[in-house]
């Protein structure tokens, strides 16, 4: 029997591949062009960015890809997620930096306030998306051994509190630190961790929902026993 023969093959893992990637896209394009406030009761007037209301649906899909398939595919997913950022980021740099026509120098103001991040926010929004992801991968993966399958609504929790801080903790710094008084950075950090965090826990019944259907159909239950925790690495 030869290796490739022993590479199993599964019915929705590229979907959900696809589906991650895409959502983490249109979360890091779409989402940081735009910032709102909204009336929260009890809290009053919260002010963040759009994307923080679908960058979260990244973190489910994460969770979802290392409760079935592993830490090993998810890790392949998350390279994946990372060289079309890094694709998109300069993409979006040449269009920017590329002279108008002259019938459309009007746009040209709005083509650079939707897309004309600067590096450091690139770099910020890479970094943290990188860190974050692989804690929470990392610590699901361990929790699943820990409590050897049970309770998934604790790894779900655990994992992104640790993952999510991280991932806000760094961009933050990195993106902002020195250009807004440190308490107002602290307060916009920590608002979005709260934001990004309380989205997920809410959408804990279809996180379940979605890892049973995957579970039965691609009949996988993955433990990472023997995972190399590396994230230098695609080997599933």
């Amino acid at each position: 029997m030869t290796a490739k023969s022993h590479i199993r093959q599964f019915r929705y893992y590229d979907f959900v591949m696809a589906a991650y990637v895409c959502i983490l896209l249109c979360s890091n394009l779409i989402g940081p062009a735009k910032e709102t406030s909204i009336q929260v009761p009890l809290f009053g007037t919260v002010t963040f960015l759009a994307g923080v209301l679908f960058f979260p649906i990244s973190y489910i899909f994460g969770d979802i890809l290392t409760e079935v398939y592993g830490y090993g595919r998810d890790r392949r997913v998350v390279w994946a997620g990372f060289g079309a950022l890094a694709f998109a980021s300069v993409m979006a740099a040449v269009v920017v930096h590329l002279p108008p026509s002259e019938g459309s120098m009007a746009s040209q103001t709005a083509v650079e306030a939707v897309f004309g991040n600067t590096p450091r926010i690139v770099v910020a929004s890479i970094v943290a998306f990188l860190c974050g992801t692989f804690v929470n991968s990392y610590v699901l993966a361990k929790m699943k051994i820990w409590t050897q399958g049970r309770w998934l609504w604790t790894r779900i929790v655990g994992s992104t509190l640790c993952g999510e801080l991280l991932d806000s903790v760094i961009f933050y710094s990195v993106a902002f630190y020195g250009r807004m008084p440190q308490s107002h950075l602290i307060a916009i950090m920590f608002t979005q961790y709260a934001l990004k965090s309380g989205w997920e826990f809410l959408a804990t019944p279809i996180t379940y929902r979605v890892v049973a259907f995957l579970k039965k159909a691609e009949n996988e239950d993955y433990y990472d026993t023997d995972t190399n925790f590396t994230p230098f690495s695609l080997k599933a």
